[in-house]
């Protein structure tokens, strides 16, 4: 097998493009066990995912893990894939498909955008290879997690490095790091809860849902619980919130260990039980709905604050095609692409609406 991968063939004199790779965590290719079993083995054999000793781990997945939980995560698969198939890639998609659209009418047509999962298809190898066949030399990687993970963000970052050792005419490279502060991004998520709001009244409590990670990950130096509360804290401040009427709470808790607290079911079921009627649960750490909304907050939690004597339980949708997301995330590429991306082009109504203007004046004097 070639030590590096086939280059694009190359062009003298050829105006060279800038491009954007978006990546996300991952989905299997059907709702299936069979389909399930090599997306868990792949995700679940990152030792950014779980840090136990490989040996040890290596038993666990193979000779237990990975004979059990493909069928029961594949029928929680089944309750939320669409006829187009898995939301997360569906979204995905479209949010890549629509940054490129909003790129364009700022006035950069030379810039390109693919998507890529971190775990399954498309992978990130194949979305550098295509960007580096449309002419890019310089690619910013946006992995779709605004608060920093050793086990989301990094991971990301160590797949474009494996590719980048397989690549002989290297891009040049940058990476966005988290956004989980950015202004626009709170702003969108704010201006998304205003508006389930403003459709179905303010709730008795606003819990904020982020997908957990193991207690010791915060213990040895991972940001990513502090990025959550800061992120919680923005969003509350935008909304003119005071602490009693919101919750920071995390989800998607696996295996036996201490993982960041409080969980969020059990949080919910305490709500009810205390006398909370109403809540509305929004999950910031996800820009798009997947299995962890769809299946375990929309479904799963639902039912546990109803049961405990919850009156009303609603689920805020993730931003996925929002308008000020994208809007969020084109100014995001923009701010760490300043110096590559050439004096925007305007657009052809920009050029009318100027030309329009300019006799306009002419007409006056």
């Amino acid at each position: 097998m070639p030590r590096f991968l086939q280059e694009p063939e190359f062009t003298h004199g050829s105006t060279p493009r800038t491009g954007v790779l978006l990546i996300n965590l991952g989905t299997p290719a059907a709702p299936t066990a069979k389909a399930v079993r090599p997306y868990l083995k792949q995700f679940l054999s990152d030792p950014r995912v779980v840090e136990i000793p490989r040996a040890l781990w290596w038993l666990i997945l193979n000779g237990i893990i990975l004979n059990t939980r493909p069928k029961k995560s594949a029928a929680k698969y089944a309750t939320v894939w669409s006829k187009e198939g898995s939301p997360l890639r569906v979204h995905t998609e479209k949010q890549a498909k629509l940054l490129a659209g909003y790129l364009l009418q700022a006035g950069h047509p030379d810039v390109q955008v693919e998507w890529a999962m971190r775990y399954g298809q498309p992978d990130v190898e194949g979305a550098l290879m295509r960007l580096k066949t449309r002419g890019c030399t310089r690619i910013l990687v946006l992995p779709l997690y605004p608060q920093y993970a050793a086990s989301t963000t990094a991971s990301a970052f160590d797949a474009v490095a494996a590719a980048a050792m397989k690549i002989r005419n290297l891009p040049e490279l940058r990476f966005v790091r988290s956004f989980h502060d950015h202004p626009d991004y709170i702003r969108a998520l704010g201006q998304r809860i205003a508006a389930h709001w403003q459709q179905h009244g303010v709730p008795d409590k606003l819990v904020m849902s982020f997908h957990g990670t193991p207690r010791f990950s915060l213990d040895r130096g991972d940001p990513y619980h502090c990025e959550c509360h800061k992120t919680a804290r923005l969003l509350a401040e935008y909304l003119s919130l005071k602490p009693e009427q919101y919750l920071v709470t995390f989800q998607s808790r696996f295996g036996r260990a201490e993982w960041l607290q409080p969980y969020t079911e059990p949080s919910l079921q305490k709500l009810a039980r205390e006398g909370v009627k109403t809540v509305d649960v929004v999950c910031p750490g996800f820009v798009s709905d997947c299995l962890e909304t769809l299946e375990e907050i929309a479904m799963e939690c639902k039912a546990a604050f109803l049961n405990a004597g919850g009156r009303e339980f609603r689920y805020v949708p993730c931003l996925n095609e929002e308008p000020e997301f994208i809007g969020a995330l084109r100014n995001i590429t923009r701010s760490h692409m300043q110096d590559w991306l050439a004096a925007p082009t305007p657009s052809p109504a920009a050029l009318a609406a100027s030309k329009a203007c300019a006799q306009a004046q002419g007409a006056k004097q």
